[in-house]
């Protein structure tokens, strides 16, 4: 069935690679973009955008978060090539780790080497005021899921060295550029789980314990496989709301977006200053 194939398969991401190459035709992306939830007016900033659907790209099935269209969107941003990945595919929807590490696969089939990917997130550091954005400095994976998980994938490492997930440099970069333009940028971890229920209020003591700044539910299984083949990654979360049991005020995915909305426009600047900066 579409979208619960392996997407490891070197044939399925060769298929995937190859038709969306002959979609965007002369674009060599240098740059991949992931957004998260409220995030997709990002897209919007994209020049000369060439824009494929997902029903037209072998493996791809359709995103069923709220927030999430489904699209690759490639073009140009500040001169940059870039490939843009409007909805991603999370695990809670029912989808394995391989599937929600796909698009990554076929970024680097086309030449990618540098990933930015962007979250709705939680807050935990009780200092955080949604909406804010958090730079990822690490991360925790408890979606006990691995994108590497079984044969080892045409381009890849059996066993990428974790140490630096979130490129040192790139982080530097960004918080440069968010100084110059006057963007608050915090600076954490981010903590990954399988979701889709929120998290109760002892979940999030114990994460707070276990060092975790910000919670999610996505991009962690995309960064493995962008490490496995070498690609650079930069991590931004919109943290959106506060924890469950750090206020009274109850969750609701709603929430989530309106605050994506009114970080967006940040979001995009400090990344089209990163982007140009590379």
């Amino acid at each position: 069935m579409k979208g619960r194939e392996p997407g490891a398969g070197s044939s399925l991401v060769g298929a995937a690679a190859d038709a969306v190459a002959r979609r965007i035709g002369s674009i060599k992306p240098q740059v991949a973009i992931v957004l998260g939830s409220g995030l997709g007016d990002v897209a919007e900033q994209v020049r000369n955008a060439v824009r494929v659907p997902y029903a037209d790209i072998p493996g791809f099935p359709q995103p069923g978060a709220p927030g999430h269209k489904g699209e690759l969107v490639a073009g140009t941003l500040q001169g940059v090539p870039v490939l843009v990945q409007s909805g991603r595919f999370h695990l809670y929807e029912g989808h394995p780790a391989a599937v929600a590490a796909l698009p990554v696969r076929v970024f680097a089939r086309l030449g990618v080497h540098t990933l930015v990917v962007t979250n709705a997130a939680g807050g935990i550091r009780r200092t955080f005021r949604p909406p804010t954005l958090m730079l990822m400095a690490d991360h925790l994976n408890l979606m006990f899921r691995n994108p590497l998980e079984g044969a080892v994938a045409e381009g890849e490492q059996r066993f990428p060295d974790m140490s630096d997930p979130y490129d040192r440099a790139l982080r530097v970069l960004a918080r440069d550029f968010a100084g110059h333009a006057k963007i608050v940028l915090e600076e954490g971890v981010y903590a990954a789980v399988l979701g889709p229920s929120f998290e109760t209020p002892a979940e999030i003591r114990m994460l707070e314990r276990l060092g975790a700044d910000a919670v999610g539910m996505s991009t962690v299984p995309e960064v493995i496989a962008a490490r496995a083949r070498g690609i650079r990654c930069l991590g931004c979360s919109s943290i959106t709301n506060v924890a469950a049991g750090l206020s009274a005020a109850p969750l609701s995915h709603e929430e989530v977006l309106a605050a994506g909305r009114q970080v967006a426009d940040q979001l995009a600047t400090l990344i089209g200053g990163v982007v140009a900066r590379l």
